[in-house]
C-alpha cells in the first residue's frame, strides 16, 4: 500500500488530511525533526510537508530528508506560498500545495507524483 507521511504541527490539519488521504497508508510527524526520523524509518512514498512548524521548520526537514534520500517525493503545504514557497523549492520540494486546498487537489497532486516516477 502507499505510504503517505503527513507532517504538520497541527493536530486538526493532520486529522483532515488522514480523512482525505484515507486510500492510503498515512504515517503522521509533528514536526520537522520528528519527520526526519521517521523518514528515515519508514520511507514513504511521499511526504506531505507544512512549512510552519517548531523545533525545525519544513524548509530545514524538507532539507535534511533530501539529504538522506535525494529521490525523496516532498509536497510542501504552506498559506505562505508567496513568501516562503521559493525556499522550500530551493531545499528541495517538488512541489507546493496552499492551503485551503480540496481533497481532489491534494489526491490528484500525490498520483501525478507517483505516476511520474
Amino acid at each position: 500500500m502507499i505510504k503517505i507521511m503527513v507532517v504538520d504541527d497541527e493536530v486538526a490539519m493532520r486529522e483532515i488530511l488522514k480523512i482525505m488521504l484515507k486510500d492510503y497508508r498515512v504515517i503522521e510527524a509533528s514536526n520537522g525533526r520528528e519527520a526526519v526520523e521517521l523518514y528515515k524509518k519508514e520511507k514513504p512514498h511521499v511526504v506531505l510537508m507544512d512549512i510552519m512548524m517548531p523545533l525545525m521548520n519544513g524548509i530545514e526537514a524538507t532539507s535534511e530528508i533530501k539529504k538522506i534520500d535525494p529521490e525523496a517525493k516532498i509536497i510542501a503545504i504552506t498559506a505562505y506560498a508567496s513568501s516562503k514557497g521559493e525556499k522550500v523549492l530551493d531545499a528541495g520540494a517538488d512541489h507546493i500545495l496552499k492551503k485551503p486546498f480540496t481533497r481532489r487537489e491534494v489526491v490528484e497532486l500525490i498520483n501525478s507524483i507517483l505516476n511520474s516516477t
